[in-house]
């Protein structure tokens, strides 16, 4: 079994940063991509940013120039790093992994249980 569990969420106001935490333990064999979705009241869960275990990054449109995705592989964690932070970023936020085991050759989804993000105006 695999578990991943986000910290770092709270309230900040507009304009303000905040960085999520994700720590990644189980039988884990390798994780290739590991990232942030998020999603917002009434809408669907959306790709915030990710990155390959080589360090290959993505990131929505809207979050560009304001968020960065970094790794720790040897510690199975990744982070966000949100900046210049909008009301519209307000939404939970889940970190996802998807992680290689002795069983799963090509890897499967896990989803940590998210945690909350609040940007006042």
């Amino acid at each position: 079994q695999v578990q991943l569990v986000e910290s770092g969420g709270g309230l900040v106001q507009a304009g303000g940063s905040l960085r999520l935490s994700c720590a990644a333990s189980g039988s884990i064999f390798s994780i290739n991509a590991m990232g942030w979705y998020r999603q917002a009241p009434g809408k669907q869960r959306e790709l915030v940013a990710a990155s390959t275990s080589g360090g290959n990054t993505r990131y929505a449109d809207s979050v560009k120039g304001r968020f960065t995705v970094s790794r720790d592989n040897a510690k199975n964690m990744v982070y966000l790093q949100m900046n210049s932070l909008k009301p519209e970023d307000t939404a939970v936020y889940y970190c996802n992994a998807r992680v290689v085991t002795t069983t799963s050759i090509y890897g499967v989804d896990y989803w940590g249980k998210g945690t909350l993000v609040t940007v006042s105006s």
